[in-house]
Formats: structure tokens, C-alpha cells, sequence
């Protein structure tokens, strides 16, 4: 049987420079590649006991990686603050600030721009963009259906407030990327419940059709009857996502009782799958628009 890699009790559950490991004489370059340690970064390993997470990345990245200046950023930022979800194998967004030269760096991406002192604060004790900043590089970074789905979450947890992230975009008329924040802005809505419902909702929108009431709650004579994700309710229609946790049958039991309370209320419920929104999205939309058609005449 072979011998179990040496794991100098120094190292141990730690993150640390491969080259100071060896100048140290606490591991040789062949046990450095050895299945005790994981590289993280370029000379940035870390215990292959410790669980990797992306705030494990990002905090090494911090710590080991980035100059002065150079801060977590969109993304990454945002998962720090549990606004989104990023799996341990995606690179750590970092902004820096211009005229200042860093990267490429493997396992980063590299963005560039400019920095104000305000923009800055320390979370879980890493260097992060404000929850502000980080909507304003989201409606820049990436795609509208995508900031809009974080930008979401963060209202919902009351790290930002849109009437001011809106007014704020539009005191900047002129500045670069202003338009996609006026537009990232005005389509989040602090009530959506998730990302998946996020994404369908801002999708509807983009498509034409009315902007929809997130979280509608029906009530008859003053008593709860349900709760909608989607809803028109002049209309009296509505969309319910259906996403993974209808694999419980116990949930799927519960949610079909809870829109079974709607059919004496007269109200139409289209129902959209996961499945359905990656491959169909357009036969639903049909659906969508028919629907609330029949109840417009």
C-alpha cells in the first residue's frame, strides 16, 4: 500500500503559498503536487481536507492574490452577500480600478474601472464592492435576464433599495453603461421569491407583455387563499414556476390544494416548468398572451 502524503500539521485546514511552503523546508515540489494539497491559484494551495467553497476562493484570492486596490467584485461579490449561488469551479470576478495594472491571473476574471472610495467595504473580512456598486457592474457584466435575477435577490435581502438604485442610474445619464443600469434597474422587483422566478419574470417582460405583480396574495372575504408568483390580477391570471422541489410529492401535494382554492375565484393559472422555459419558452409565451387576451375582451 503506498504511503499516505506527508501533511505538516502548520498546513494543515490552512491556504498558503506553494513557494514559501518549500523555501520553509515544510514541503518539497513533488509534495506540494501531491493529492494532500489542492492549487487554488497560481503558488496558492490549500489543505485538500478543507472544504472549497467559492467564499474559499474568493478570501484566498484576497488574502494571497490581489494587489492593493484590487477588489472581489459582480458575481462573486454578490455570492459573498448570499444574493446568488457560484459552484467552487468558477473563477472569482474582480474589478480594477483604472490605470492599474494586473492580470491575467488563471482563476480570475480581470475587469477594469474606475473606483470610488465609496464603493468599497470589507465583508466576511475580504475587500468587496458595495451591494450599490455591485448592481451597477452586474447591469454591465452580464446579460440583462442575469444581473436582473441577482439585483432580485439583493433587494429582497434589503441590501439595496430600488427607488434609489433608480433614481441613482438616472442621475448618471451620460456616464458609460448608464443605459443597462436604468434598464436592470427598472425591471427588478424585491418580491420575487427566487431566481428561477426572476429570470421568467424579467423573460415575459422582455417579450411584451405587462409587467407582472410578483408574490400576488388572493384573498376571499378578508381570508387567505393563496399566494401566486406571478400574477395579473385585473385579469385574474397568473403563472406559477414549477420548479425542482415539485420532485417532492408532498410539496407537489400541498401546491396543487393551495391553486385548487382558486377555481371558484375564476382565475386562470399557467403553470411553466424548468424543462419548459429551456425549450419551449416561446409555445408558453403563445399561451401567456392568449390568456390574458380572452380576459382583456
Amino acid at each position: 500500500m503506498p504511503a499516505s502524503p506527508r501533511r505538516p500539521a502548520r498546513l494543515q485546514g490552512r491556504v498558503f503559498r506553494g513557494s514559501l511552503a518549500v523555501a520553509d523546508g515544510l514541503l518539497t515540489p513533488a509534495e506540494l503536487r501531491s493529492s494532500a494539497w489542492r492549487p487554488l491559484f497560481r503558488d496558492v494551495y490549500a489543505d485538500a481536507q478543507l472544504e472549497i467553497t467559492h467564499r474559499t476562493r474568493c478570501a484566498a484570492a484576497a488574502q494571497l492574490v490581489l494587489p492593493p486596490g484590487v477588489v472581489i467584485a459582480g458575481r462573486s461579490a454578490a455570492a459573498l452577500y448570499g444574493a446568488t449561488t457560484i459552484d467552487r469551479s468558477e473563477p472569482v470576478d474582480v474589478l480594477v480600478p483604472t490605470g492599474q495594472r494586473f492580470g491575467p491571473v488563471s482563476g480570475l476574471v480581470v475587469h477594469v474601472g474606475a473606483i470610488d472610495d465609496a464603493d468599497v467595504t470589507r465583508h466576511q473580512d475580504i475587500p468587496v464592492t458595495t451591494p450599490t456598486r455591485i448592481c451597477w457592474d452586474l447591469a454591465q457584466w452580464l446579460p440583462t435576464e442575469e444581473a436582473v435575477a441577482i439585483v432580485d435577490r439583493l433587494a429582497h435581502q434589503h441590501l439595496v433599495a430600488l427607488a434609489p438604485l433608480r433614481a441613482n442610474a438616472r442621475a448618471r445619464i451620460g456616464h458609460r453603461g448608464w443605459r443597462r443600469m436604468v434598464r436592470v434597474a427598472d425591471l427588478a422587483d424585491a418580491g420575487s421569491e427566487s431566481t428561477p422566478e426572476s429570470r421568467l419574470r424579467v423573460r415575459i417582460v422582455l417579450a411584451g407583455v405587462p409587467t407582472p405583480v410578483t408574490q400576488f396574495v388572493v384573498e376571499r372575504e378578508g381570508r387567505f387563499v393563496a399566494r401566486l408568483d406571478l400574477a395579473w390580477p385585473h385579469l385574474k391570471v397568473a403563472v406559477e414556476y414549477d420548479g425542482l422541489w415539485h420532485d417532492d410529492p408532498e410539496q407537489f401535494h400541498r401546491d396543487r390544494r393551495r391553486l385548487n382554492r382558486l377555481v371558484g375565484e375564476d382565475w386562470i393559472v399557467l403553470h411553466i416548468t424548468a424543462k419548459r422555459f429551456r425549450e419551449d419558452f416561446d409555445g408558453f409565451l403563445d399561451e401567456l398572451r392568449q390568456a390574458l387576451r380572452s380576459r382583456s375582451r
